[in-house]
């Protein structure tokens, strides 16, 4: 038992040791000559995007932690980039893999979990997919991989190139090496959890701001301080936002949130295609207005400095919803308002 473990352990070290680190992307953004915007391109792992670290992280905890052993299966709730990446780590373990995701989720990432051999368990609502996976857990003796509770403690957050030691450290050579404010999204609360511990570990003078879209609680939980905040609605941004407050958002290390409608985050990534020529999915859109609102605050206030939001995944996952204007305009409204918000 041990030594299946031990070289499960291996293949995944083996797999990041062949994996380069992501991009950091420099935004073109001449209207703000003394504000420096950057994206970590997240989309360029294996998998395509932020998810693969979480991923990598998940599995880990949960064979160091002896819950993972030779023919577990693997059962995760996710609206599709977790539940992707998750079943490349179980290919490359031999694990059976199901993700339990809203039959809303993406055709496309639907198809990238079966093409990595893992089967997809549809469910009408958003809300019902930690419920109805850790059922399937139980029903099967699988292991429930739960990434809304354990992504803040499955990564080491003081450094092990996690996505916050990375981004720093590619900062370092910059105009403006530390950042003024740092955007993330929340979906399972780890990333946001990471960057925050990160920067105090480090006494980084730098505001991490998490940016939340309309359909989830956490921006509310934030303000009010209330746990137990619960709504019936599931995002439309796929990957963030949820309808309760996952036990891996961690409040007390956030110094500011931004509530953006969804319409503004289908806004600011159509917008980032005309400035990099390149598609990116709705989480993405969301943090890139929250970091554009920073910059206009800064420029307001005659500040220089920088700004880094993290590109999520690639757009071409959402041709059909995002980036279809007659989903957008059907299933989002009118971008128009907001668009013309953005430089």
């Amino acid at each position: 038992m041990r030594q299946w473990v031990n070289q499960a352990i291996h293949k995944i070290e083996a797999d990041f040791q062949r994996s380069a680190d992501t991009h950091l992307i420099k935004l073109p953004l001449p209207e703000y000559p003394d504000i420096d915007v950057y994206l970590k391109d997240e989309s360029t792992h294996p998998t395509g995007s932020l998810k693969h670290r979480l991923a990598r992280s998940l599995f880990l905890y949960g064979l160091c932690n002896g819950h993972i052993q030779e023919g577990t299966p693997i059962i995760e709730a996710s609206s599709g980039s977790t539940a992707v990446s998750e079943a490349y780590f179980a290919r490359l373990l031999g694990l059976p893999f199901i993700a339990v995701m809203p039959a809303s989720t993406a055709l496309e990432k639907v198809r990238l979990v079966e093409f990595y051999g893992g089967r997809c368990h549809m469910v009408d609502k958003g809300t019902q997919i930690s419920e109805v996976a850790a059922d399937l857990a139980r029903e099967r003796g699988g292991h429930f991989m739960d990434q809304f509770t354990f992504a803040e403690r499955a990564t080491d957050w003081r450094g092990n190139n996690n996505i916050a030691d990375s981004l720093f450290r590619q900062m370092e050579q910059e105009r403006f090496p530390v950042p003024r404010h740092v955007v993330m999204s929340t979906g399972t609360g780890g990333t946001s959890a990471t960057l925050g511990r990160y920067i105090r570990y480090r006494r980084f003078n730098t505001e991490l701001v998490v940016v939340d879209p309309e359909q989830s609680v956490f921006f509310d939980a934030w303000h009010s301080g209330r746990r137990d905040l619960c709504i019936t609605q599931a995002s439309r941004i796929e990957g963030i936002g949820r309808p309760r407050v996952e036990p891996s958002f961690i409040p007390s290390i956030v110094d500011a949130m931004i509530k953006v409608p969804d319409a503004a985050s289908m806004a600011a990534l159509r917008w980032l295609e005309t400035r990099i020529g390149r598609k990116a999915g709705g989480s993405t859109g969301t943090n890139l207005w929250g970091a554009m609102q920073r910059v206009s605050e800064m420029a307001k206030a005659g500040e220089r400095g920088s700004v880094v939001t993290v590109l999520c995944d690639t757009g071409e996952r959402y041709l059909h919803t995002y980036h279809d204007a007659a989903w957008v305009a059907r299933e989002i409204g009118d971008i128009e308002p907001w668009a013309k918000q953005l430089p």
